[in-house]
């Protein structure tokens, strides 16, 4: 397994289960233990855990996993998932895109595409489609999280206010009839929001592990969205849970 995935996985269960062991990783991850330990090592200097005799505990609230290490997780379902979200966006349009590992993949799938204009408060994804002279890139202003590398704020909102879009394609860390479209920063909320008001139709990419989830700050209501894009490891009672309240679910 490759360092970004261990990483990853350690990351993934310390904001679990609040601790790991060395000898538990080793087994899980096929590695030696002091692999594992230069690993925890590692992590420990960018403040994402502290170390312990024989393993490692949460450095303080990990709910939020960092970006560079959520961008490792389900690629294969996130790239069917881009594809078919790619197909849901016609040549010529105005499109806007929320920051999140699922709609850098689409970023990546529209990227040879022409005539397209992409409005986005995504870092990552500027500049994955900043060197494309076939697309018109439109970045909005505001303040950098590190955790997700989105702009956010009120000069991100007043940016958006000047637009009209086609479609926005929306990445998310929770899904649920109860909650609607949730993450996990109530200012990322707001931002999304607002780049949500000004399309004509709204698309959810996300990957089966949000369907059914609740984050802790809710971006809009489930009547706001026209289509969710999946795979098909959702889970089916959560996915009849969405479509029986009106939202057309497609399964990848």
């Amino acid at each position: 397994m490759r360092q970004p995935d261990r990483l990853s996985r350690i990351v993934e269960q310390i904001s679990t289960n609040g601790s790991v062991g060395v000898g538990d990783l080793a087994d899980t991850l096929g590695v030696s233990a002091a692999t594992v330990r230069r690993d925890l090592q590692l992590l420990e200097e960018q403040r994402l855990l502290a170390r312990t005799h024989g393993g490692a505990v949460a450095h303080g609230v990990l709910y939020e996993l960092p970006l560079r290490y959520r961008s490792a997780r389900r690629q294969e379902e996130k790239a069917r998932i881009a594809k078919a979200a790619a197909q849901r966006v016609a040549d010529g349009s105005a499109i806007g895109m929320t920051g999140g590992t699922t709609t850098t993949e689409v970023a990546r799938a529209l990227s040879d595409r022409r005539q397209l204009t992409v409005v986005t408060n995504s870092l990552n994804i500027a500049s994955e489609l900043a060197v494309r002279p076939n697309l018109k890139l439109v970045v909005t202003g505001g303040v950098a999280r590190a955790e997700s590398y989105e702009l956010v704020g009120p000069l991100a909102e007043a940016a958006l206010a000047s637009f009209n879009l086609d479609v926005v394609l929306v990445g998310v860390d929770g899904i649920s009839v109860a909650a609607g479209l949730t993450t996990h920063h109530d200012v990322e909320a707001h931002t999304n929001r607002a780049l949500i008001a000004r399309a004509r139709r709204v698309v959810v990419v996300t990957d089966s592990s949000k369907i059914g989830q609740v984050a802790f700050a809710r971006i809009c209501d489930l009547e706001t969205v026209d289509e969710v894009i999946s795979d098909t490891g959702a889970d089916d009672e959560e996915v009849g849970r969405l479509r029986e309240a009106g939202v057309e679910v497609t399964l990848v």
